[in-house]
Formats: structure tokens, C-alpha cells, sequence
């Protein structure tokens, strides 16, 4: 296997790293850099800017608005704006719900719907955990009821990411108790800001407002809001699901995190011990193979092989990956990581720590925070006991 780029791919990397370093602000990037707060408006900044170069949607086909890139092209476009300290791209609109779009709602839907998802104007949710369908997310029991031309649901999700600045919201909902759980799920556009629909921040313990209750109290949604079939919406799941689960693995932050580890542990003078240089070896040696891993889902997307049981695996390793950077800086730093209070970090406080390098102040919050990540998009027991199934028979 040949895993050397061409001199056209290095010209297309080329370009990709001049033009975000011309249009990626400064503030933003210090920000990403130093794991500090990005607010909606940072987010969105980013997304907008992205939206008007037509890069937003950079994983999309030609037809839909999209640049037409390759595997490789997208990997490429994902690596330079890690590196650069780009806010990772908010998934939910033009990397999740979007290919759904494509690939199953009608022609008015795509026209109504893409080209707000690709100019970063409209900020999407993701409805699916509930308190009672997590993992086992077939077992949901938000309803949906057919009324004529519209739907009228009630129910409740939750843990839904930075769902306070939501817009619109895609959500599975249930519209049939027949037969096996999966079969009576379908998937509904619904306005956040239609009447009955109430959003709730859950604070998380670093004080951040992360995660969200969203309830739907007879919410009336439009049936042209349906995509695809009624009672086939885990079918739809399931496609959105492989794309979730590629952006879990986030290789490119990955990889930046590992120099921001490697900065600390310099900064704070253990870079000269051995045993501790061997943990971050081994931790890169995981993030080359991860990527690998991407690589080969990229691949599989684009020559229309199912990837599903592969997108398992990255967001396995991915997790674990995400956790083991989060600790080992907690480690390299030692009690100069112990500050994460919100104006801490906004400030770079250390306490009163003689020497406390400014960029530690984050690292609880970051440890603390990453510990969901074996958790969310399908807990990591869940992951082993599918790919078990479906890759080992």
C-alpha cells in the first residue's frame, strides 16, 4: 500500500492551508488552540465563512452544491483546518442530517432544505437519545401521530448537543407499535420554533451548558417535513449513523491535541522522562492507525461499499484515543491542571502555582468532558457487540 500523497494532492493541500490561514480569525484559532469556550457566534462565524467559499458542505457531490472532493481531498481539507485551529465543524446539518437529505427526501425538501445547511444561516439538532434510548436507541417512545397533513408529536429527547442554539431539530419518532421496534420509527424535520417545543440546558460539571432537554408538547409538524417513508426511518438512521460515527473518531483533532500534549509536557519538564515519552509514542502510533481507519472508511463511502461496521471501530478507537490525550496532559501537568473554573479559563488563571503555564487552566475541563465520549453516538459496549456480529460473524 502506497500511502504517500501525490504532487497534485500536495498542491491541493497547499491551497487548502493558504486559504484557511487567510480567512481563519485569529481570535478563533487562539481559542481552539488553547481548548478555551467557543460561543454560537464563533461556531457560526467559522461555518459562514466556510458556507460562502462553498466548503461547509465540503463532503458533498456537485449536484448538491457541494466542491465534488474525493476521499483523499476531504481528508486533506479535515487536516489543514484541525491543525490550523479551526472549530471542528457542527456536524448535525451538513455532515449529518444533509446526506439524509440527499439521499432520501424528495427534490422540494433538498431545495428547501441544503442550501440553509450549506450556508451555515441555519443551525441543526440532532433528536435521538432519550432518557430511556441511549444505546438501545430502538426502544424510543417519542410520538408521532398522523392528523391529516401533519403530524402531532409528544415525547421527550435528551443529551442534545448544543441544542439551545438549535433552529431545526431531525428527530426519529415513533408512529407505529407494531412489529419489531425499529420498523415503526420515522424521521421528522421539525422547527424549534414551533409552539409546544421547550429546550432545556442540562449544566454539566465544569459549569457548561453543553447537553440539552428538548420536550415536544402536541408539537404540529408539517407531514411534508417526513423524510422518506413513514415507519422507515431506521433505515435512514442507520446511513446518518456511519457518518456520525467517522466524525466521532475526529483524527484531525486528534492529531493536533497530540502536539498541544507534547507542548505541555515540555512546558512542565517531564518531555525528559522515558516512560512518559513512551505513553505519548504509543498514543501516536493509535492515532496513525486511526486515521488509517478513516482512510479506509473515506474509501469505502466513496465506492458505494457499506462502511457501517468499519465507522463502528473509528468511534471505538476514536473515544478511547479522545480520553488517553485528555489524561495524559492531566498528568503532565500535575496540580497546574486542577483550575477549571469558567472564569479561570477565560483568564488563564493557575492559583497561586509558581511557574503554572496559562494553556493548563482548560485541561480538567477537557479530561472531565471527554469522559462521555465512550458514551455518546452508542456506548463503546454497545460498538464491540455490533462489530462482533457483523465483522467476526
Amino acid at each position: 500500500m502506497d500511502l504517500a500523497f501525490t504532487p497534485e494532492e500536495q498542491a491541493f493541500r497547499e491551497e487548502i492551508r493558504s486559504w484557511v490561514r487567510e480567512n481563519l480569525p485569529a481570535d478563533i484559532s487562539h481559542k481552539v488552540h488553547n481548548a478555551l469556550r467557543l460561543s454560537r457566534d464563533d461556531m457560526q462565524r467559522w461555518a459562514k465563512i466556510l458556507g460562502k467559499k462553498g466548503w461547509l458542505g465540503y463532503g458533498w457531490p456537485q449536484q448538491f452544491g457541494g466542491p465534488g472532493w474525493n476521499a483523499v481531498q476531504k481528508h486533506l481539507f479535515e487536516e489543514e483546518c484541525a491543525l490550523a485551529g479551526a472549530p471542528r465543524i457542527v456536524p448535525f446539518g451538513p455532515v449529518m442530517v444533509a446526506p439524509v437529505i440527499m439521499a432520501f427526501g424528495n427534490a422540494e425538501q433538498q431545495q428547501r432544505f441544503l442550501p440553509g445547511i450549506a450556508s451555515g444561516e441555519v443551525w441543526w439538532s440532532q433528536g435521538y437519545s432519550e432518557p430511556g434510548a441511549g444505546s438501545d436507541l430502538a426502544s424510543l417512545k417519542t410520538r408521532a401521530e398522523r392528523q391529516g397533513d401533519k403530524y402531532i408529536v409528544n415525547g421527550q429527547k435528551t443529551w442534545t448537543t448544543l441544542g439551545q442554539y438549535g433552529e431545526w431539530i431531525f428527530c426519529l419518532v415513533r408512529t407505529s407499535t407494531e412489529g419489531k421496534p425499529q420498523t415503526g420509527i420515522s424521521f421528522l424535520l421539525i422547527d424549534m420554533k414551533s409552539p409546544g417545543v421547550t429546550v432545556r440546558p442540562i449544566k454539566l460539571l465544569d459549569g457548561e451548558c453543553e447537553v440539552n432537554e428538548v420536550w415536544f408538547d402536541n408539537v404540529e409538524v408539517p407531514a411534508e417535513n417526513l423524510i422518506g417513508e413513514e415507519n422507515k426511518g431506521w433505515t435512514y438512521a442507520k446511513h446518518l449513523l456511519a457518518h456520525e460515527r467517522t466524525n466521532i473518531a475526529d483524527v484531525n483533532r486528534a492529531k493536533r491535541e497530540l502536539e498541544r500534549l507534547k507542548r505541555i509536557a515540555k512546558a512542565e519538564g517531564v518531555w525528559d522522562d522515558p516512560r512518559f515519552r513512551d505513553q505519548i509514542a504509543l498514543l501516536e502510533v493509535d492515532i496513525v492507525a486511526l486515521e488509517m481507519l478513516v482512510l479506509r472508511v473515506l474509501s469505502a463511502e466513496r465506492s458505494g461499499k457499506q462502511s457501517l461496521d468499519i465507522a463502528g471501530l473509528l468511534k471505538i478507537k476514536g473515544s478511547e484515543i479522545q480520553q488517553r490525550y485528555s489524561e495524559l496532559m492531566m498528568l503532565a501537568a500535575g496540580p497546574f491542571a486542577l483550575p477549571f473554573i469558567e472564569e479561570a479559563m477565560e483568564a488563564g488563571w493557575q492559583g497561586d502555582f509558581p511557574g503554572g503555564v496559562p494553556g493548563n487552566a482548560p485541561l480538567a475541563s477537557t479530561y472531565f468532558n471527554m469522559r462521555k465520549t465512550t458514551i455518546y453516538g452508542g456506548s463503546n459496549e454497545v460498538q464491540r457487540g455490533i462489530v462482533a456480529q457483523t465483522v467476526l460473524g
